[in-house]
């Protein structure tokens, strides 16, 4: 592509150099630039790009999109100057690999939690009904069955076009993705094109980032404002911030809610650990899912597979086959009558979701034991919230290690006790090992009783001072019943 055409849809402050060349590449890793490539200088939260200029003509660089033209240019690189790399990224991604987001139909799912799981129902339900899909989410992007590990909920931009420029090339009509606050607020999203939007609830998370609860809150908000007049909004009318999202979107507003009038409704009739029989918009339906904000994750699917022109019958049918995404609330039978649950709750909100999930399936006749913790080097407020939340609805909780990267396992669990009385510590025990937290567990709990192993989920690793090391709650709580 010619570097003219590259940022035909961006306005530089200032051109140095050639615009008839070619390129071959846009990079924002100096790391990975070939010859032909643009590499774009991105002030990031721990690095500024701008050092790397060098880096990048050395490895042969033809262009440089940059904030800020080096004193010392190399012959032969042309600088494209702008107010802010950040906004102008995405559209010169996305002009790079052909604007693939015209070429299908992207639907966005943000909000705190549920983002992974709408967004793979959604993609497996398109599927089975005969369409080819992309996946981009925590925890695996896929185009059609190939699956392409994921580092973060929303790649970059670079990444994430490329992704959608396969999609398009491997004949994909649909693709569903988890749009993170993060992802909005860096504007990784920027220059895509999306058919809708999906809001589903908004808790305290990622503070350590955003600062304040309205930062992250606008963030997500944000998403919805960019929604072109052709794309559809659906927003949870349960959350006191589903209509704050929508308030100033171009888009089709409907929304959905398990408690109140809305364009989509559904409610329980029976609930057991293999599933639940909804009716969903005045429709009966059995599901192999549990928990009311299982309700609402399945309402969202229903309400954009119906503004994406699909009929509620057929909906339905293929909705009762669909199974629980990998790591959510994902039940593992000991011989001996005991229910394990694997989760990846990492939030108060998601853990109080789960424990009633649990509560309404048991109906008072077992006890529940929750293994929880929390991760190290981020949000340090939510932790004796965790706790509490873990307390609150537990008969027994067992406070361990998450993910404590480059903290302290033992001052993460100590921040967690910090948030409970003398009263409440009565039934709280903590086990800096988690596998042994996990063991006691099993060792505690009697027929009929349930485990709830919280936090990590589908994760198959425990992140030990930047080192991954294996380790996978499913297959833990498997050896503990000893399977």
């Amino acid at each position: 592509m010619v570097l003219k055409e590259l940022i035909s849809k961006i306005k530089p402050l200032s051109i140095e150099g050639s615009t008839e060349v070619s390129i071959t590449g846009v990079e924002i890793d100096s790391r990975k630039v070939k010859a032909g490539t643009m590499f774009v200088a991105m002030r990031g939260t721990q690095v500024d790009g701008h050092q790397f200029i060098p880096k990048a003509e050395e490895l042969g660089a033809t262009a440089v999109l940059c904030e800020q033209i080096p004193e010392q240019k190399k012959a032969g690189v042309t600088y494209v100057m702008v107010k802010d790399c950040e906004d102008c990224v995405g559209i010169v991604a996305t002009t790079f690999y052909g604007d693939p987001t015209k070429k299908l139909q992207l639907v966005g799912v943000t909000g705190t939690n549920g983002k992974t799981t709408i967004a793979t129902l959604l993609y497996n339900m398109f599927r089975k009904m005969g369409h080819k899909c992309g996946l981009l989410s925590t925890v695996c992007n896929y185009i059609e069955d190939e699956a392409v590990p994921a580092s973060h909920t929303t790649p970059d931009p670079i990444e994430l076009n490329q992704l959608l420029s396969r999609m398009v090339e491997a004949g994909c009509e649909y693709a569903f993705m988890e749009c993170s606050s993060h992802a909005i607020a860096q504007k990784r999203i920027g220059g895509l094109t999306f058919r809708g939007g999906i809001f589903t609830n908004l808790t305290r998370d990622h503070l350590d980032y955003h600062k304040t609860f309205e930062n992250y809150r606008d963030a997500k908000k944000l998403f919805f404002d960019n929604l072109p007049k052709t794309a559809f909004a659906i927003t949870n009318a349960d959350d006191k911030n589903g209509m704050v999202m929508t308030q100033n979107t171009k888009a089709t507003v409907k929304t959905y809610s398990t408690r109140s009038m809305a364009d989509f409704t559904a409610h329980i009739i029976e609930c057991h650990f293999e599933g639940m029989y909804l009716e969903m918009d005045g429709r009966e339906v059995g599901v192999q899912f549990i928990g009311k904000f299982n309700v609402s994750n399945l309402l969202a699917v229903y309400g954009a597979a119906r503004m994406l022109g699909k009929q509620p019958d057929d909906i339905l049918v293929v909705m009762s086959t669909l199974r629980s995404v990998a790591g959510r609330l994902e039940p593992i039978q000991s011989p001996d009558g005991v229910t394990g649950i694997v989760d990846y709750a990492h939030t108060p909100d998601a853990l109080e979701n789960v424990l009633k999930a649990i509560h309404e399936v048991l109906n008072g006749k077992g006890k529940v034991i929750t293994v929880c913790g929390a991760g190290g080097n981020r949000d340090k407020g939510k932790r004796p919230l965790m706790a509490q939340e873990a307390v609150k609805q537990s008969d027994r909780v067992i406070i361990t290690s998450d993910n404590p990267r480059f903290e302290e396992p033992q001052d993460i669990i100590n921040d967690m006790l910090a948030g409970l009385s003398a009263q409440q510590k009565k039934k709280v025990v903590s086990i800096v090992d988690r596998r042994e937290a996990i063991k006691t567990a099993v060792m505690l709990a009697e027929k009929g009783d349930v485990i709830l192993v919280a936090g990590k989920g589908h994760e198959d690793y425990q992140d030990v001072k930047g080192v991954k090391h294996h380790f996978d709650d499913r297959e833990e709580l498997r050896k503990a019943f000893g399977e």
